[in-house]
């Protein structure tokens, strides 16, 4: 029997409580189709880092590395710890485990309200693939006497020609299997997010990167949009969007924007993926830690059943993924529970329960 060794990091605010319903759908999963998933979980977070001084022991990579994935509930409580300190732990694995693809899929599902007019299950299934271990978030700079009238700080965006290389393959590759556009004769489409007007040293090498993978497929439409007009297509125009290739810090922002096309930051999952399975990758909601909310159950958990698909469907378990991802599409199309981001009165359990008896019955 084919068996998955997964690590928990639930992390801070309401990261235990929405980690529990990943952990119940990767334990329901293993049941209906046969395999093992064996779990161990690590608790670092704010609380370990007002203990010991840091965020996750020294040696976490290597605690982490011999994992086949990775499931992090949510970083971050700023009343507690600054966000630059918390964010840390984030920044270690991804650069550690070379996890360069960050993967974010932007689906409405029926059922689901956004409140975004032109978003509907018709117009809004695209992918945005991030550019996640370089960029603007390289973490290269410093200050030179901030205390000065002088002073300034300087913050510099590392473009590396391989890491341009391998996340528009990337994204290249994916537009092939997804084949969005076109009825009769479809094909993908790879819209590169840029911003080469302003950034003439960065961007304008990005957007030459591209041009040239661009030519090793022939077979897939391109088109290239600045980042803030990006902003207004993506409300304007949802339906035209297949897969979107950009950098760390582009990537990071409209993501945000594409969580509240699919409805709000309650359904946006997100994978930090390393493909060629070096090293562990790690999956996760992207809505942060809402600490107000802790101890609540009223969180809505399908961000991180999201989630717990996206980590299946990386380790090959293809059917359970497409399990729960059907399951999910049921229960919300139903709207027998909602939680309350989703104008209902359920609780993160009871929606978890939810997706776990119809996953069960399909």
């Amino acid at each position: 029997m084919k068996s998955h060794q997964i690590a928990i990091i639930p992390g801070d605010g309401v990261g235990a409580e929405v980690s529990a319903e990943a952990v119940r759908i990767l334990k329901a999963s293993a049941q209906k189709f046969s395999f093992e998933v064996n779990f161990e979980q690590f608790d670092w977070g704010c609380d370990y880092y007002l203990k010991h001084g840091q965020m996750g022991p020294d040696d976490l990579l290597e605690v982490l590395k011999d994992f086949d994935g990775i499931f992090l509930g949510c970083i971050g409580d700023a009343s507690k710890v600054p966000d630059h300190i918390s964010l840390a732990i984030l920044l270690q694995i991804r650069k550690g485990f070379d996890q360069y693809v960050n993967l974010r899929p932007i689906q409405l599902y029926p059922g689901v309200d956004t409140p975004i007019r032109t978003a509907t299950p018709e117009t809004v299934n695209m992918v945005v693939v991030r550019e996640n271990t370089e960029g603007e978030y390289s973490g290269n700079g410093g200050f030179f006497m901030p205390d000065k009238p002088e002073g300034f700080a300087n913050q510099m965006a590392v473009f590396t020609r391989k890491g341009c290389e391998r996340i528009m393959r990337y994204a290249f590759d994916l537009a092939r299997t997804r084949k969005k556009l076109g009825d009769e004769d479809p094909v993908g489409l790879v819209t590169n997010c840029t911003k080469s007007n302003a950034l003439i040293y960065s961007m304008v090498y990005w957007d030459s990167i591209f041009d040239q993978i661009a030519g090793e497929y022939p077979d897939i439409k391109t088109d290239m949009a600045l980042v803030d007009a990006m902003t207004m297509w993506f409300v304007k125009n949802p339906q035209y969007f297949d897969v979107v290739v950009a950098s760390n810090l582009f990537g990071d922002i409209i993501t945000d924007l594409g969580a509240m096309l699919q409805g709000g930051m309650g359904f946006a999952a997100g994978g930090n993926i390393n493909p060629e399975k070096e090293f562990p990758s790690m999956f996760e909601p992207i809505h942060g830690s809402a600490p107000k909310y802790t101890g609540k159950n009223i969180v809505n958990p399908i961000a991180s059943i999201e989630a717990a698909r996206m980590l299946l469907d990386h380790l090959d378990e293809t059917e359970a993924a497409d399990g729960i991802q059907a399951a999910i599409m049921k229960v919300l199309a139903d709207g027998e529970v909602r939680t309350k981001d989703m104008g209902g009165t359920s609780t993160t359990r009871e929606i978890g329960e939810a997706v776990e008896k119809e996953f069960l019955a399909l």
